[in-house]
């Protein structure tokens, strides 16, 4: 059932509308709040001919991912996982200002084969009508992979889509932004698996004392909580 609101609604019909008219759709699933009201979306108009897919890779938090995987059991939707090893990517790894181009565009080079190999004729994201005023790399590789951005093409802003989530009782609908555990490094600063680690494990204890989202650190800024940085250096190898 749409949730209630004029402006809401029209935006939730015209999603319905463009995802009907796709069929079926593989929607690049991370969990977060986006992907997550689009996949439910999706499965309610197209049953298991939409079907999510999570990328794992050591840029997601166990803990992420854990929490994808029970958002999309709640929804009944297919639930599909591609293995990426992001650290073998030398232009991945050297954390530019085109960090996040280089990994979604690897991203969704893999989802075209696993679409292709399953009948699916498109894969979609979760880009909303506010991402776009971002500088976001990511979004130019989707463009030139043709991805599709269904909430984007609805002309749904964020608050909508939380909104719409809330109405829909799912639990993703406050969740705060939680992006990969590389954009934890200023750019110019080499990503390895042990600090990757290092990052995941300060980030869950300071979940696990209340904090909500990824507090000790920002997108392309270094880890920046008194705790973070305890934990950094009590696991130093160097």
């Amino acid at each position: 059932m749409p949730p209630p609101g004029k402006n809401m609604d029209q935006g939730y019909q015209r999603l319905q509308e463009i995802l009907k008219e796709m069929e079926s759709v593989m929607v690049a699933y991370s969990g977060g709040v986006d992907s997550t009201f689009l996949l439910k979306v999706a499965h309610d108009l197209l049953g298991d001919r939409a079907v999510g897919v999570t990328e794992i890779s050591p840029t997601l938090a166990p803990s992420e991912l854990e929490e994808a995987r029970q958002a999309a059991l709640a929804i009944g939707a297919p639930h599909q996982f591609v293995f990426a090893d992001k650290l073998d990517d030398p232009a991945f790894v050297r954390n530019d200002s085109r960090r996040c181009y280089h990994c979604k565009l690897g991203l969704y080079r893999e989802l075209k084969i696993m679409a292709k190999e399953q009948g699916i004729p498109y894969i979609a994201d979760g880009t909303n009508l506010d991402d776009i005023s971002d500088i976001r790399p990511g979004l130019e590789a989707a463009k030139e992979m043709g991805i599709r951005s269904p909430l984007l093409e609805a002309g749904l802003h964020k608050s909508a889509i939380r909104e719409m989530s809330r109405a829909l009782k799912l639990p993703t609908w406050d969740k705060p932004a939680s992006p990969c555990l590389s954009s934890r490094f200023p750019h110019g600063t080499t990503i390895t698996l042990d600090g990757l680690d290092r990052v995941a494990q300060a980030e869950a204890i300071l979940k696990g004392s209340g904090f909500l989202g990824p507090d000790c650190g920002r997108p392309g800024g270094a880890i920046k909580a008194p705790l973070a940085r305890a934990l950094h250096n009590d696991h130093r190898t160097d």
